[in-house]
Order: structure tokens, then C-alpha cells, then sequence
């Protein structure tokens, strides 16, 4: 694969409820506005238009969304579309990217399992599927290592989730019921008060001691240590190989239907850019953070950014048995009806590709469409 052009320059998910249960903001969110963005390389340097003239992808400004950040930036994903544009988007709540992918405002889409579960329950399996891998892991429980020693200690603390039903509160509230100790999930309130929390809030909170921890994903975790706190518990570690899902690639069931060329083209283009990613790790991680200052005015500290950009892992693989586990963790939780994924995932056009780079097919774990 030709190296991408700029290797100098470098830089969840949203509340899985039942169906009367509003949904905010992600877990990886600071705010809810969508911006378009003015990529460099949104339009490959020649070749053929496909079936659409242009394919709009949406995604987060956040490092667990590392596929996006360097495949856009860095062009690897335009390369694989010929003439046809990219035009980026970029979201930070789950809600307002399933909402801008069901009014066609996107046709695919970067996000994680919580709003790919409730986005395709909610509409009855008709509005998207979920069509490849992107990332693993990056979540972590970092505690005050004053008040908490061990994972005991955590009982009648405060601790900190990035919002009622997403990802990493359902995943808390799990480990909490494991554990024995009982919270009501709507509250928070229980041998263990669970706090709600932004991420863009939850490292002053912690620093001035209102918060005893947080369960959060990167790079927030990350700045909780820089703060002073210590990594407890690392989420990876309580999956099967380690590995569990927390951004997948969804595109609209109409878009799929209409351009499987484009969809084709620019999952050639992701699968691209998780292979530079992982044979080029110190490069692709100046990239994503690159891409992080052009969108937020702001790029990530040494300190934050490399314990942060270790902790995930990117991966074409979806991962699909953990998202089932994960919405039945809710479901336990009481904060989801158990819902029928049946048909969310359509993996055919990766395992495609997949196979004509050598690689070995990734699985449904029998949620696959027809």
C-alpha cells in the first residue's frame, strides 16, 4: 500500500434505554453539535466516480475513532473512492449521529455499541447495519489512590460514568452487580453512588475531590491520571482475549442498498488505514492527534495522549459477541428492553475484502442480515 501522503504531519457511545428512556450524550461526547468538516484529502487525486458523488461519514473527535481521524486525514480513505467526495461530519453524541444517519444527513457512520443497539432496536431493524470493526478497549476505572487501595474499597464511594445507560455505565453497573453490591440504576444510589458525569467535566470534579473515581473511556481516563489518579481496573481485562468492542462502522440499510460500491470502496479504505495505523503506531498516533487540534483547537498533552493511544486497539474485526453482551448487560441493568439484534450486522462486503488481503474472515456471532 502506498504510504499516505502526510506522515510528517500528524495528529460511547450514547445511552442504550428503553424506549421511553431519553438518550443524551455519548460517553466519548463534549456536546452535541455535528460539524462538517474541510478534510484535505476528501477527494481521491483521480479515478472513476462511483455510484454516488459523494459519501458522507460522520464520526468523533476522539481517539477511539482513530480509523476516521487518520483514514480522512491522511487520505487513505479517498484514495479507495476514485472520483466520487468524502464529506466528513464530525458528532459528539451518539443520539444527534444515529439521528443525522436516519434523515440521511450521513450514509455511514463511526460510533459506538450503545447507539448502534438502540438506533437499530428503536427503528425495528430497518435504519442501519453495522458493517465493520474500528476499535477495542480504552476504557479504564481510575481511582484517587488516597481513598481507594483495592477494588473493595470502592464501596460508598462516588464514582463517575459519562452518562445514565451508556457504555461504560452499563459496564459498571454490571461490575457492580458481580460484585454483589446493589445500586438502582436510574439513581445511581446504592452500596456504591454512581455519578453521572460529562467527560469534559469529570477531571476538574475529580481534581477538587467531589468525585473518588470515574469509569471512563480515553482519552478522559488518561487526564484523570495526569491529575494524580491511579488506573485500577482496566475494562480490557474482564473479556475474552481482552478485547471488547467500543466503535464500530454502521452504514444506513438505504445507502447499503443503493452504493454497495461506495460502501465497498470505503471499507477497502478503513481496512487501509487500520493497517498503516498498526504497522506505523508512533505515525498514526501523530495524526490522530493532528486531527484532533484541526477539530478542536487543541491537541492532546504527551502525558494524556501516549498511555491513552496504548490502551486501544484498532481492529477490522466488530467484535460482535461482546455487543451482544453488552446489551444484555443492559437488559440485566433494567436500562433496556431485551431487544432483538437480529440482522444488525452485514459483514459480507468486509469479509470480502479480507479475504483478498489474506486475512481471515471475522464473525456475526449470528446476528447477521439475510
Amino acid at each position: 500500500m502506498r504510504a499516505p501522503r502526510t506522515t510528517l504531519r500528524r495528529g460511547l457511545a450514547a445511552a442504550v434505554a428503553l424506549p421511553l428512556l431519553a438518550v443524551a450524550a455519548t460517553a466519548c461526547g463534549y456536546g452535541s453539535e455535528a460539524k462538517d468538516d474541510d478534510a484535505k484529502s476528501n477527494v481521491s487525486a483521480g479515478g472513476k466516480k462511483l455510484s454516488a458523488d459523494t459519501v458522507k461519514i460522520g464520526y468523533f473527535p476522539n481517539l477511539t475513532h482513530a480509523t476516521a481521524l487518520v483514514g480522512i486525514q491522511e487520505g487513505l480513505i479517498a484514495k479507495e473512492l476514485g472520483g466520487t467526495t468524502v464529506k466528513p461530519s464530525t458528532f459528539n453524541a451518539g443520539p444527534s449521529e444515529i439521528e443525522a444517519l436516519n434523515a440521511g444527513s450521513i450514509d455511514i457512520g463511526f460510533i459506538g455499541p450503545s447507539p448502534s443497539i438502540n438506533g437499530y432496536a428503536k427503528s425495528k431493524g430497518q435504519s442501519l447495519r453495522i458493517i465493520g470493526g474500528s476499535a477495542s478497549g480504552g476504557v479504564k476505572l481510575v481511582v484517587d489512590p488516597k481513598k481507594i487501595k483495592t477494588l473493595d474499597d470502592l464501596k460508598g464511594k462516588k464514582i463517575a460514568t459519562p452518562q445514565l445507560g451508556n457504555t461504560q455505565d452499563v459496564a459498571f453497573l454490571n461490575w457492580i452487580s458481580e460484585k454483589g453490591w446493589k445500586v438502582d440504576a436510574q439513581s445511581g444510589k446504592g452500596d456504591v453512588s454512581v455519578v453521572r458525569s460529562d467527560n469534559k467535566v469529570t477531571p476538574d470534579a475529580f481534581k477538587s475531590g467531589s468525585l473518588d473515581g470515574a469509569w471512563v473511556p480515553e482519552p478522559t481516563a488518561s487526564k484523570l491520571v495526569a491529575e494524580g489518579g491511579k488506573v485500577l481496573l482496566d475494562e480490557s481485562t474482564l473479556w475474552p482475549d481482552d478485547k471488547f468492542v467500543i466503535t464500530n462502522i454502521i452504514v444506513s440499510q438505504k445507502f447499503l442498498s443503493e452504493h454497495p460500491d461506495v460502501v465497498d470502496a470505503v471499507l477497502r479504505g478503513t481496512v487501509n488505514t487500520n493497517k498503516w495505523i498498526n504497522a506505523n503506531p508512533d505515525e498514526a498516533k501523530a495524526s490522530a492527534n493532528s486531527a484532533l487540534e484541526k477539530l478542536s483547537g487543541k491537541a492532546l498533552p504527551a502525558d494524556v495522549l501516549d498511555p491513552a493511544w496504548k490502551s486501544i486497539q484498532i481492529t477490522d474485526d466488530p467484535l460482535a459477541a461482546t455487543l451482544q453482551a453488552q446489551a444484555d448487560h443492559a437488559v440485566k441493568a433494567g436500562l433496556l428492553e431485551k431487544p432483538d439484534l437480529e440482522g444488525i450486522y452485514d459483514l459480507k462486503p468486509l469479509n470480502k475484502i479480507l479475504e483478498a488481503e489474506g486475512q481471515p474472515a471475522v464473525a456475526d456471532a449470528g446476528l447477521g442480515a439475510e
